[in-house]
């Protein structure tokens, strides 16, 4: 089973990378949102985009701007900017209804991308998802010399175990701030919510995600927590959770379509 080759998408800012197959037009499609500093060539969207073929199901995978093989510095994007791509993505790029896999940051972006476009997203699988960790992980966490050096050098140089080190701009923090949605219901309907998150998870503490199922306003959100699960969820057995959830909320989806 072979992947259609990247493409290229225009966006205010620049071009976004993207790949997807188009399935068969009567199933709910599935779009993949990734995480910071992620992209869509990861093995949990590859393989979830594997299954959906299989299942004959639309699907999409992007790569943020300042992401993977998208234009743009990642120091010159935030949030905002991510959302949009999110978005353009949805608008643009695939049809019909849809649900959104958002991985971490891109739980956040979901979340968003559901509130603004009710009339295509149908359902939400959400992977240790992070809604405004800029402020309340990211900022909350740091040190007062790391905001410092944030609010007059106008970054500061994360270590990262994973990759090279890079920046947290002040912009980005600022357009986490503007864009926040925690602070209030987050009103879905009655959408349904999945929401997988590991206890080991190191970047979002499990009771973080927990929280979700009392501020989403859908009487359908079910939370899954796995005890040796950690972030990044990208064991074997974590992917084929992944795939086993979003594809049976899918069938749930099409038969009450």
């Amino acid at each position: 089973m072979s992947f259609a080759k990247t493409e290229f998408h225009p966006t205010p800012a620049g071009k976004i990378a993207f790949r997807r197959s188009n399935g068969n037009a009567k199933k709910a499609g599935i779009v993949w949102c990734g995480g910071l500093r992620s992209d869509m060539m990861g093995g949990k969207a590859t393989e979830l985009h594997q299954a959906a073929m299989a299942h004959d199901r639309p699907f999409l995978r992007f790569d943020y701007t300042g992401h993977g093989e998208s234009d743009v510095a990642f120091e010159n994007t935030t949030i905002a900017d991510w959302k949009r791509d999110a978005l353009l993505a949805i608008d643009e790029l695939i049809d019909g209804p849809i649900i959104l896999v958002g991985s971490s940051m891109g739980g956040w972006v979901s979340l968003m991308a559901a509130m603004e476009r009710p009339e295509r997203v149908v359902g939400l699988v959400l992977i240790a998802p992070a809604p405004d960790f800029t402020e309340k992980l990211m900022w909350a966490g740091f040190s007062q010399e790391i905001r410092e050096e944030i609010e007059t050098k106008g970054f500061w140089m994360r270590p990262s175990e994973y990759e090279d080190d890079y920046p947290i701009t002040k912009a980005l923090i600022q357009a986490g701030r503007e864009l926040q949605i925690t602070d209030s219901p987050i009103d879905l309907n009655n959408m349904p919510v999945r929401i997988i998150q590991g206890v080991l998870d190191d970047a979002v503490p499990w009771e973080y995600a927990q929280n979700l199922v009392t501020q989403i306003t859908s009487e359908d959100v079910s939370f899954h927590l796995v005890k040796d699960g950690d972030h990044r969820m990208s064991r074997p057995q974590d992917i084929e959770n992944i795939k086993h959830t979003v594809l049976t909320l899918a069938d749930q989806l099409d038969v009450s379509a």
